[in-house]
């Protein structure tokens, strides 16, 4: 992660700008794609290598792939990140909720919680290249349509995970949101720590700003994620722990969008 003072940015976009890319922005975003491309190819016709392997050598190997595309975003786009409150993290593994507004968090968080499994749709296994090697890092693959047995494989396998030393990302919301919305958070993530008896960490960032989802172009810039403090679930109904990390995360986002607009 490199040090945002020693490269030159753009201040963020207030949410719901779209100012017109520059040739630059449109030739790193397509050096950068043509690198995501590559890459992905090769991680994951190496991957099923790795099957044999144990778990964490296998999760080290394959998201070496997250790492490197960081980097490249970094090289081709100009888009870098830092962290805030790192201090937060709690010494075991637990749960954490992240905001959710581009591919760009599925990579980073990778480099803050290691090792990691995520609650995912099972479709996404199914997605060439990709869902290869993401199958071999033990996802929390379920059918959201599947309802209480839904519910039940997440705590199954989210504590199986945890009992193993993995942390256990989830986007509450369900799915990527442009910056400035917001939609109620679901239960599971808040569900599965309590019953596991497993802390919350709530994070957020404003990723949306510069790599916006459904969109070619990535902006020149530097990310910020806010980790915050451990929420305990011992003590605490799923609904009660659920509204404290929501509550943190839109104050948190807010703050740090008004921030980088000021």
């Amino acid at each position: 992660m490199a040090d945002p003072a020693a490269h030159p940015t753009r201040e963020a976009p207030r949410p719901g700008s779209r100012p017109r890319p520059t040739f630059r922005e449109a030739a790193g975003s397509s050096a950068f794609f043509a690198g995501l491309a590559v890459s992905t190819v090769v991680f994951a016709l190496l991957a099923p290598l790795t099957a044999p392997l144990p778990y964490r050598a296998r999760y080290r190997f394959i998201t070496r792939w997250s790492r490197f595309n960081l980097w490249w975003l970094g090289v081709a786009c100009g888009l870098r990140f830092v962290v805030e409150g790192a201090g937060n993290l709690p010494r075991e593994p637990a749960v954490v909720l992240c905001r959710h507004e581009s591919m760009w968090e599925t990579l980073a968080l990778q480099t803050l919680f290691a090792p990691q499994t995520w609650l995912l749709k099972r479709s996404l296994l199914r997605i060439p290249f990709f869902g290869w090697g993401l199958a071999l890092l033990r996802p929390i693959a379920i059918d959201r349509g599947a309802g209480t047995e839904a519910m039940r494989a997440l705590v199954r396998k989210g504590a199986r995970c945890l009992d193993d030393g993995a942390w256990v990302v989830v986007f509450p919301e369900g799915t990527r949101l442009a910056p400035g919305e917001f939609r109620p958070f679901h239960r599971g993530g808040a569900f599965l720590a309590k019953r596991t008896g497993r802390a919350i960490v709530p994070i957020a960032h404003n990723s949306g700003d510069f790599w916006r989802r459904r969109r070619f172009i990535k902006r020149p810039g530097t990310i910020r994620l806010a980790i915050g403090p451990a929420i305990d679930t011992r003590d605490a109904s799923p609904s009660e722990v659920n509204r404290r990390a929501e509550a943190w995360i839109h104050e948190r986002v807010a703050s740090i969008r008004s921030q980088a607009s000021a």
